[in-house]
C-alpha cells in the first residue's frame, strides 16, 4: 500500500467513525508562549482540552505536521543517526472531546491496524500507565482490562510515567496513555529474543506507532495534576513509522514517503545509499531536513538568527553541512529537492505545491550564504593552524572553536574534523563550557516565572466587543503573576473586552480598567491561545470590582490608520509588481506600518512612486470600508480574499474590503471606517529583510505631515546655508563639483609627496645574503597610499623585504610585503610577521604569505614595531 493510500485510509476510517476532518495547522505557532512549532497533533485543539473554548466538533481526525527539534520535544541530534527519527514528521490522530474515551480508542485503533491495514498481530505489543507515587496515580486498571480483552497478557507491558503519561510541556494537559509497538525484525532475529523485552529500549526494529493518550489532568505550574473539566481522547500515530510497517521496510528511509529524494540525492552526488555509514547519514539528514525547512518556509516561517528563525536556519545548515562534508556539495543543491515536496505533499498540504518557487529561492539565498560561510571559515581556521604552528601547540582551544560557531556559524563537528586532519586535536570541554555559559547568560537574561491563573469570577467565555466600541462594563474572571528581576507584572482576562490583543501585526490595546475607587493603567493586550489577556503593572485592590474598560483611543485610531494603509500597500505591490506578491509578515502601531513581501529584486524608484501614487488615490476617493463577520470560508474564498500562508482560519472568518475590485483580505484587526481617514501615505524604506523578501516601511497621517514638514525645514536651511540661491539643485551640483576638483588636487598632492618618500626610501634598502630588506617609519595620509607605496617599493627592488611602520592620520598601521622568491627560499610569510609586529600596536592583521596589513590602538608603538623588526630582520 502506497503512502498516499495509507493516509486517505486512517482519514476515511475516523470518518466512517463519525469524526470530522481537520486540516493541519500552521507548523510555526502563533499565540501560545509555551510552544514554537506544532509538536503534536493536539496542539490546535489545547484550549479545547483546558476549557477555553467549546470544541467544534466532538470527533475530529487529521494529519498533522509537526516539528520537533526544540524544548521538551527535541529530535534533532537523533535524525540521520537512526532510521526512525524526524525533524518534520506526520501526526495522524483521532480526538474525542469529551465524547467517547478509553474502550473506544483502544478498540478502534486496533480495528484498524489488524483489520484494515493488515498489520500481523503477533508483532504488536501494548503498554499501560503503571501509575506513579510521586503524582500520587495508580495503575490505568481500566485500559488494563480493555486491553487484556483484545490481546493475550503477556503482550501488555507496564509503562512508566517517562514512557506512559503524555504531557505537552511543565504545563498543561495531560494524562496517561497506551503506547503500541510493532516488532518489524526477521522471524530469526524474534526467536532468539522476544520483541517484549525490547520495546522502549530504543531498538531500531521495535518500535512505537501509535499512542493512545487519555487526558484526564492539567499540570499547574507548582507541579500538581488538576483534573480538566471533561475528558478527552488524543492519538498520535507517526505516519512515517506506520508506512515502515505497513510496507514491510527496515528503515523509514526505504519507504516510498523518502526514496524519490534518496534517488535524486543518489544522482546528483554520485553517492550511493547504503554503502557507507557516514554517506547513508548525510543523506538521512537531507532528506528529512528539506522536509522540515520547506514546510516551515511555507508556513511563513523564514530562516533567520532569532526564535524559531534561527531553529530553521540551523536545520537547512545542517543539511548543508552533512552535503559539503560527506557528499562533496560545493554548490547550491538542497533547493533542487522542493519539486519533489511538491509532488509528494502537495495534494494533502497544497501550500508547498502554490509556494514551491519561493520556498527553492528562499533556500537556495540561504545554502549560497552559508557555503559562503564555511568558506571563511576554512580561511580562518588557516589563520588560527597557523598561529598554533607559530606556538608549537596542538589543540585548538574551546573558547576559539565557540567563536567560530556563534559568530560566523561555523559547525563544531565541521571544526573537529578539518583539526584531525591537520593532526591537531579539539577542546570540545572547553567549547561544551563557553555553550553552557552562554546559555546561562541567555536564561538569566529572560527567566521570568509564571504563576497560575487565580478564578475571580465565573467563566462562561470571553466577548470581544472592541470592533464596534471602545469602552465596556466588564469583570475579571481570573489573574495571573509574572515575576522576573524587574518585578511582578499581572496578566488578567475579563469577560468582556473592547481591547484588541496583538494578532496578525497589530499591536495590542493600551488603556485603563477604571472602577469607583482606582485607575489600573493596561500597559498591552495579547492574545494567548483563544484568551484575551490584558497586561497591567498593578493588582486592582478589589479584583471582584465592577470596571470600567477604556481603550486609549488616539493610539486606537493611529493603528487603524497604518493597518488598512497596509490592506491598500499590498494590493497597490500586486498591481505594480505582479501577483506573485505575498505577505510575509508585518507591523502595525501607532507610529509607523511595516510590511514584508515576497520578491526577489529593489524596488526601483519609479515603482516606489507608482505604488505610493495607488495607495494615496485609494485614500483620495474615501472608500468606506466593508466589513463582514462569520462569513463562512469557502464563501470569503469565492470573494477573492486574500489569505495568508501559515494562518490557521476557521469554517467561519471576517472578510475585510475596500473596492471589491481592489483589496478583499481575511483579516481580524481593526480598521478606519473610511480610507480619507488616513490621510496621507508615505515609503520611507524599502530594502530586503530576509532571503527573497522585500520591506517596506511606511507612515501615515500625522507621522506623514510631520514627516514632510521637517523635509521642508532641511530643505529651507540648505537655501539659507547657500545663501537661498535661485537655482537651488544647480547650487548644490556646483558645490559638488568643486569639492570633487579639490579632492582631486589634494589626491596629487598626496602623490607627490608618497612619490618623494618612494625616492628617500629607495636609498634605504639594506643588502646581505641575497636579500634586500627595508624597515621604516613614516607618515601617510591615508591606508591606500601605505599600500601603493609598498607594492611600488615591491616592483622596483630586486627580492624585497619590506616593513612599514606608518601614522596615517593619528593611527597606526604596519605593512609587510616580500618578494614571491624570498617567501620559500627564506622561510617568510607576511600574514605571520605582521601579526608578531602588531602585538607592538595593540592591534591584530594578517593576509597573504607575500602581503599584509594590520592596525592597532597605540600609535606610539609604531617605534617598537621598527625596533623589534630590525632585531629580528637586520
Amino acid at each position: 500500500m502506497e503512502a498516499k493510500k495509507i493516509r486517505s485510509t486512517f482519514i476515511e476510517f475516523f470518518q466512517s467513525k463519525q469524526h470530522h476532518y481537520v486540516p493541519s495547522s500552521p507548523i510555526v505557532v502563533k499565540n501560545d508562549p509555551t510552544l514554537m512549532f506544532t509538536n503534536a497533533g493536539m496542539n490546535q485543539f489545547k484550549d479545547a482540552f483546558l476549557g477555553n473554548e467549546l470544541a467544534k466538533y466532538s470527533r475530529v481526525a487529521n494529519s498533522q505536521k509537526c516539528l520537533r527539534v526544540s524544548g521538551k520535544h527535541n529530535d534533532l541530534e537523533e535524525v540521520g543517526v537512526d532510521t526512525y527519527h524526524h525533524t518534520m514528521f506526520e501526526m495522524l490522530g483521532n480526538w474525542s472531546f469529551g465524547d467517547y474515551f478509553k474502550k473506544e480508542a483502544i478498540q478502534w485503533a486496533w480495528e484498524l491496524l489488524t483489520e484494515v491495514y493488515g498489520l500481523d498481530k503477533d508483532r504488536l505489543y501494548v503498554s499501560v500507565f503503571q501509575g506513579d507515587a510521586g503524582d500520587n496515580l495508580g495503575l490505568d486498571q481500566e485500559a488494563y482490562d480493555l486491553w487484556k480483552a483484545i490481546v493475550p497478557e503477556d503482550r501488555i507491558i507496564m509503562g512508566s510515567k517517562k514512557d506512559n503519561f503524555w504531557e505537552m510541556g511543565d504545563v498543561g494537559p495531560c494524562g496517561p496513555c497506551s503506547e503500541i509497538h510493532v516488532d518489524l525484525r526477521p522471524d530469526a532475529d524474534r526467536a532468539l529474543i522476544e520483541g517484549k523485552d525490547l520495546v522502549n529500549m530504543d531498538h531500531e526494529q521495535v518500535i512505537e506507532i501509535w499512542n493512545l493518550v487519555f487526558m484526564q489532568f492539567n499540570r499547574v505550574s507548582d507541579g500538581s495534576l488538576k483534573p480538566l473539566p471533561a475528558t478527552h481522547v488524543d492519538t498520535g500515530m507517526g505516519f512515517e513509522r506506520l508506512v515502515r510497517a505497513i510496507q514491510h521496510k527496515s528503515s523509514n528511509y526505504d519507504t516510498d514517503l523518502f526514496a524519490p529524494f534518496l534517488t535524486a540525492l543518489a544522482k546528483k552526488s554520485g553517492k550511493v545509499y547504503g554503502e557507507d555509514l557516514p554517506t547513508d547519514i548525510a543523506f538521512r539528514v537531507i532528506v528529512d531536513h528539506i522536509r522540515a525547512i520547506s514546510f516551515t518556509i511555507a508556513d511563513g516561517q523564514l530562516p533567520s538568527n532569532n526564535k524559531a528563525g534561527y531553529v530553521i536556519r540551523r536545520i537547512l545548515r545542517r543539511a548543508v553541512r552533512y552535503g559539503y562534508t560527506f557528499l562533496g556539495f560545493q554548490e547550491p543543491f538542497l533547493y533542487e529537492l522542493t519539486s519533489l515536496i511538491a509532488d509528494n505533499f502537495g495534494d494533502i498540504f497544497p501550500e508547498v505545491r502554490q509556494q514551491q518557487e519561493f520556498i527553492a529561492k528562499v533556500i537556495f539565498e540561504e545554502e549560497t550564504s552559508f557555503l559562503r560561510t564555511l568558506d571563511n571559515g576554512l580561511k580562518m581556521l588557516d589563520q588560527i593552524k597557523a598561529e598554533l604552528s607559530e606556538k608549537g601547540e596542538k589543540v585548538i582551544p574551546g573558547k576559539t572553536a565557540f567563536e567560530l560557531y556563534d559568530t560566523f556559524g561555523f559547525p563544531l563537528d565541521l571544526t573537529s574534523l578539518i583539526a584531525r586532519e591537520s593532526g591537531l586535536s579539539l577542546d570540545e570541554k572547553g567549547f561544551v563550557q563557553e555553550m553552557e555559559a552562554q546559555k546561562t547568560r541567555s536564561r538569566a537574561a529572560s527567566e521570568s516565572e509564571t504563576g497560575d491563573w487565580v478564578i475571580v469570577n465565573e467563566d462562561n467565555g470571553v466577548e470581544f466587543v472592541g470592533y464596534d466600541f471602545l469602552k465596556a462594563h466588564a469583570h475579571i474572571i481570573k489573574y495571573r503573576v509574572i515575576s522576573d528581576k524587574k518585578g511582578d507584572k499581572y496578566q488578567l482576562v475579563l469577560d468582556k473586552t473592547p481591547f484588541y490583543a496583538e494578532s496578525g501585526g497589530q499591536v495590542g490595546d493600551t488603556g485603563w480598567l477604571i472602577s469607583d475607587t482606582e485607575k489600573v493603567k493596561v500597559i498591552n493586550t495579547k492574545r494567548e491561545n483563544d484568551l484575551i489577556v490584558h497586561f497591567v503593572e498593578k493588582l486592582p485592590a478589589n479584583p471582584e470590582a465592577a470596571f470600567g474598560a477604556e481603550v486609549d483611543a488616539e493610539k486606537r485610531f493611529l493603528t487603524e490608520n497604518n493597518h488598512t494603509a497596509t490592506h491598500l500597500l499590498q494590493s497597490a505591490l500586486k498591481e505594480v509588481l505582479g501577483d506573485h506578491i505575498q505577505q510575509r509578515g508585518s507591523l502595525v502601531n501607532q507610529n509607523q506600518l511595516r510590511f514584508d513581501f515576497s520578491h526577489f529584486s529593489k524596488l526601483s524608484d519609479a515603482e516606489i512612486a507608482k505604488v505610493e501614487d495607488i495607495v494615496n488615490e485609494k485614500i483620495r476617493q474615501n472608500i468606506p470600508l466593508s466589513e463582514q463577520r462569520n462569513v463562512p470560508i469557502e464563501e470569503a474564498k469565492k470573494q477573492g480574499a486574500t489569505a495568508l500562508f501559515g494562518e490557521k482560519y476557521g469554517d467561519f472568518v471576517r472578510v475585510i474590503t475596500f473596492d471589491k475590485d481592489f483589496s478583499v483580505e481575511l483579516c481580524g484587526g481593526t480598521h478606519v471606517p473610511q480610507t480619507s481617514k488616513i490621510g496621507l501615505f508615505k515609503i520611507i524604506s524599502e530594502a530586503s529583510s530576509a532571503s527573497g523578501v522585500r520591506r517596506i516601511e511606511a507612515i501615515t497621517a500625522k507621522s506623514a505631515e510631520d514627516y514632510f514638514r521637517k523635509q521642508e525645514s532641511l530643505v529651507k536651511e540648505i537655501q539659507e546655508l547657500l545663501k537661498n540661491p535661485k537655482d537651488l539643485m544647480k547650487s548644490i551640483e556646483s558645490l559638488l563639483q568643486e569639492k570633487n576638483e579639490l579632492k582631486k588636487e589634494l589626491e596629487a598632492l598626496h602623490l607627490e609627496k608618497a612619490s618623494g618618500v618612494k625616492v628617500e626610501l629607495l636609498k634605504q634598502f639594506v643588502t646581505g645574503e641575497g636579500i634586500n630588506t627595508l624597515i621604516a617609519q613614516l607618515e601617510l595620509p591615508n591606508a591606500d597610499s601605505l599600500k601603493k607605496l609598498a607594492y611600488e617599493l615591491k616592483n622596483e627592488t630586486e627580492n624585497a623585504f619590506v616593513i612599514l611602520a606608518a601614522n596615517i592620520d593619528g593611527k597606526p598601521q604596519i605593512a609587510v610585503i616580500i618578494d614571491e622568491d624570498l617567501i620559500k627560499s627564506k622561510d617568510l610569510n607576511a600574514g605571520q610577521i605582521v601579526r608578531e609586529l602588531a602585538k607592538e600596536i595593540q592591534g591584530g592583521g594578517g593576509g597573504q604569505a607575500f602581503f599584509a596589513t594590520a592596525g592597532g590602538k597605540n600609535l606610539a608603538g609604531l617605534e617598537n614595531v621598527v625596533t623589534k623588526a630590525k632585531d629580528l630582520y637586520l
